[in-house]
């Protein structure tokens, strides 16, 4: 659906602007969940650039990108966190360990990989030389 599309549902009194209620309602109906009206005058307010409260077609279409952009930035790090979330021990230090790269992969069918193969696997990413990957270590692994 393109953005006029889009600004057209949301503007339903028709006056070529978007108002926090308007906002807020179309907001709750498209994520159905419940957004505190304050979150839709914030998210309104960030991109309002003449001060009227409402948004013309321009501001929302910032507001559209700028949102679009931080529900991918959200997904990836929801996604690197369950895939960090599968080889990290089960321990507290949540950590990947080469014991638990081991398992993982094993588990994923790669049963040739011993020990020393996951330390070296390891060692190349780890920043700090513990010997195991924290997950920011591991976000720059996968992002390289």
């Amino acid at each position: 659906m393109a953005v006029p599309s889009v600004f057209a549902a949301f503007d339903k009194d028709r006056d070529d602007k978007v108002s926090v209620s308007e906002l807020w309602c179309c907001t709750k109906a498209t994520l159905g969940e419940d957004v505190p009206e304050e979150e839709a005058a914030v998210a309104l307010a960030a991109v309002d650039t003449d001060g009227d409260g409402l948004l013309d077609q321009e501001e929302f279409s910032r507001l559209a990108a700028d949102d679009h952009e931080e529900d991918d930035a959200d997904v990836k790090q929801r996604c690197l966190r369950e895939a960090f979330g599968m080889y990290a021990s089960s321990s507290a230090e949540d950590t990947i360990t080469p014991a638990s790269l081991r398992r993982t992969l094993s588990r994923l069918g790669s049963h040739e990989l011993g020990v020393e193969e996951c330390t070296a696997m390891i060692c190349r990413f780890n920043l700090d030389g513990d010997g195991k990957l924290s997950f920011d270590e591991f976000r720059v692994m996968m992002m390289a």
